[in-house]
C-alpha cells in the first residue's frame, strides 16, 4: 500500500520547501492540492492574485464541500501512487480533507505539520517570487484559512510537527527522520 505524506501548515511555513526536498532527495512525487485553485483561475480566465485565489477556494468549497481539494486531486494521487511507495501532498487544508484522506488511506496517511511564527512566515511571503503577500495580505489570508477552511484541526492532530525557524538543514534532517520512520514501518 502507498504511504501518503501530507504536509500541513500556514502559508509561508515551509511546506513547498519540504515538498521539494522530499521530491529532490527521495524521488517522491508531489501533489500540491492548491493547484486546483490555479487551474480553476485559468479556466475562468481570472488573474492569479490573493483576492481571486481566496474567492475560488471558497467558491469551490461552497459548491462541492470542504473536502473538494482532496476529492478532486485523488486521480492525480492515484496516478502518482502507481510509481512510488510514497506520495507527498503539499497543503492539506481542511478537517474534511483530512477525514477524506483517512477514509481512503487509514494508517497509511502520515501528516506533518510545519510551523513557523507569523513574523517568520510573513517575511518569507513578502520575498516569495510567486504569489508574494505583504504582511496585511498574509494576516488576512491566515484568518481566512483558519476561519473558512477549518485548517487548524489537522495541524493540531498531525503525526509529526516540525518547527521551521529557517535553519534548512534542521528541516531536512527532521524530514529525513520521518522518511526513515515510514520506511521502517512499511
Amino acid at each position: 500500500m502507498v504511504k501518503i505524506l501530507a504536509l500541513l501548515g500556514m502559508p509561508g511555513s515551509g511546506k513547498s520547501v519540504a515538498a521539494k526536498y522530499l521530491n529532490d532527495n527521495f524521488g517522491f512525487p508531489v501533489i500540491r492540492l492548491g493547484e486546483l485553485t490555479e487551474r480553476t483561475l485559468k479556466e475562468q480566465d481570472l488573474e492569479l492574485n490573493e483576492q481571486n485565489e481566496r474567492f475560488v477556494r471558497e467558491e469551490l468549497r461552497r459548491e462541492h464541500g470542504m473536502g473538494v481539494f482532496a476529492k478532486l486531486n485523488m486521480p492525480l494521487i492515484e496516478k502518482a501512487s502507481k510509481n512510488s511507495a510514497v506520495v507527498v501532498i503539499d497543503g492539506l487544508y481542511s478537517t474534511e480533507e483530512y477525514k477524506y484522506f483517512i477514509s481512503e488511506f487509514g494508517d497509511d496517511l502520515v501528516t506533518v505539520a510545519i510551523y513557523a511564527s507569523p513574523k517568520i512566515r510573513y517575511a518569507r511571503l513578502k520575498k516569495r517570487k510567486i504569489r508574494p503577500l505583504d504582511e496585511k495580505e498574509a494576516r488576512v489570508r491566515d484568518f481566512a484559512e483558519i476561519e473558512n477552511s477549518s485548517k487548524g484541526g489537522p495541524i493540531a492532530i498531525a503525526n509529526h510537527t516540525i518547527i521551521n525557524t529557517g535553519i534548512i538543514d534542521a528541516l531536512k534532517r527532521e524530514l529525513s527522520d520521518i522518511v526513515d520512520e515510514i520506511n521502517e514501518n512499511s
